[in-house]
């Protein structure tokens, strides 16, 4: 406190002003506009129990009716004992409601408050190409993964399918599927084509190694003929 512009005017730090008469007991009180006011500097016990407690210094309360008692508390130990004798309690936390937010939330699901007014920044910020990339790529994987193990896909057709996903060739997962039955139809007609040239190359090899026996037949006739002809001569 400061002193002030007269003995009996006191100056409290927050610029209040006191008033204090010695009552001849050696005790000094303070009288604001008639009533007795006790002023009692209690900060160092309320730092205290802000730390004994575990909590804020807005946490504390100190009763108010016995502030001789908790003025005079100046160490940690006196400090619990008043804590456990009731004197100082800590507050209640102060509860906020969530009870709007839960329903803003709720009719956001629903597709509520998300217009065009309430958007703000570009598109990118609000949901990242990335994380759409990501999300669009491993949903291909899975899909190739997945028909590997199965056996849909072999491991050549899984390499080459892989590498294409990875260049941005298919836009979504049907377009993958209906790329994965083209692949598989155009394999399958391949193959087929395959067989049957390969089936009409062992019928012109058969027919001309036929061919060949029976020009081998004539000529192994035509030369017996011959030799015994000239046997004959």
């Amino acid at each position: 406190m400061y002193l002030g512009e007269s003995e009996n005017e006191v100056h409290s730090c927050d610029g209040r002003k006191q008033i204090e008469e010695d009552d001849g007991d050696g005790k000094e009180d303070s009288r604001n506009d008639g009533f007795l006011v006790l002023t009692v500097n209690l900060r160092t016990q309320k730092r205290l129990a802000a730390s004994v407690v575990g909590c804020g210094k807005r946490k504390i309360w100190l009763d108010p009716n016995e502030m001789n008692e908790i003025s005079n508390a100046n160490s940690r130990q006196t400090i619990r004992k008043l804590v456990s004798d009731g004197l100082i309690i800590r507050k209640q936390v102060t509860m906020h409601s969530r009870a709007r937010a839960r329903e803003l939330t709720a009719a956001r699901r629903i597709g509520r408050h998300r217009g065009f007014g309430k958007r703000k920044g570009t598109s990118d910020a609000r949901m990242p190409s990335q994380v759409l990339w990501m999300r669009r790529l491993r949903v291909l994987r899975r899909l190739l993964v997945k028909y590997r193990a199965s056996g849909k896909i072999d491991k050549h057709l899984y390499h080459e399918l892989y590498h294409l996903s990875k260049g941005n060739t298919f836009k979504h997962k049907r377009a993958l599927v209906e790329h994965i039955h083209k692949a598989k139809a155009e394999k399958q007609r391949e193959r087929i084509l395959k067989e049957e040239m390969q089936a009409k190359r062992d019928k012109t090899k058969a027919a001309r190694e036929r061919r060949q026996e029976r020009i081998q037949t004539k000529r192994n006739a035509l030369t017996g003929e011959i030799e015994e002809d000239a046997k004959k001569e």
